[in-house]
């Protein structure tokens, strides 16, 4: 039986300062484009209602809840690890790079890491690692919508430049459609070489 973000016990954390940053990733199936993290550290004085896992919310409802959190947190960042250090690095140790740039572009900067998953990206900050986080923590919760939108919009941008793949609607994960569109067309520069179904095609090439 799967288990629920409700049946993990209560979320301990162990700081109580106000420079707490939540950090989650976004990307890391799909077989294009970046793997894209965000750092955010909330105001507690300004709460941001309705944050959740980003999965779990519309489209719509992400960018409207990407704008409140940007005019409300103290501090946020994005950033992201490119396809080829994905392909150069392993998709595991690009996203941490990716978290370790947006905690390290906070400004001001984070005292304390609340990291989604079950592994710290190897920062020198102090943080926990929290399995199911952006459902448990608003801040984890703030980080995983600013990464979804981020990592979107350059889905939407490299759909406008290549339709024929339909990056607009699978996000560059391997639907059907995708899997399609990369035999019929072949793996564009942006495409993760180290990922199995374009390793297939470049073979064919």
């Amino acid at each position: 039986m799967a288990v629920k973000p409700t049946d993990y016990p209560p979320l301990m954390v162990d700081y109580r300062g106000d420079w707490l940053a939540g950090v989650d990733e976004v990307g890391r199936g799909p077989l294009v484009g970046s793997v894209v993290a965000s750092a955010v550290i909330l105001d507690p004085s300004r709460p941001i209602k309705g944050l959740t896992d980003s999965k779990k919310l519309t489209a719509k409802k992400r960018e409207a809840l990407d704008v409140d959190i940007r005019e409300r947190a103290l501090a946020f960042a994005v950033a992201e690890a490119s396809a080829a250090e994905v392909d150069q690095l392993n998709i595991y140790h690009a996203t941490h790079l990716a978290m370790r740039r947006a905690i390290d572009a906070l400004a001001p900067a984070a005292e304390y890491l609340l990291v989604d998953g079950n592994r710290l990206p190897g920062h020198a900050l102090p943080g926990q690692a929290v399995v199911k986080g952006d459902a448990r923590h608003p801040a984890i919760a703030a980080a995983s919508i600013l990464a979804k939108v981020a990592r979107d919009a350059q889905m939407a941008e490299l759909d406008l430049r290549y339709p024929e793949y339909g990056f607009a609607r699978h996000k560059g994960y391997p639907t059907k459609a995708h899997l399609a569109a990369l035999s019929a067309h072949g793996p564009l520069a942006e495409h993760r070489r180290s990922f199995a179904p374009v390793q297939r095609q470049l073979a064919l090439l």
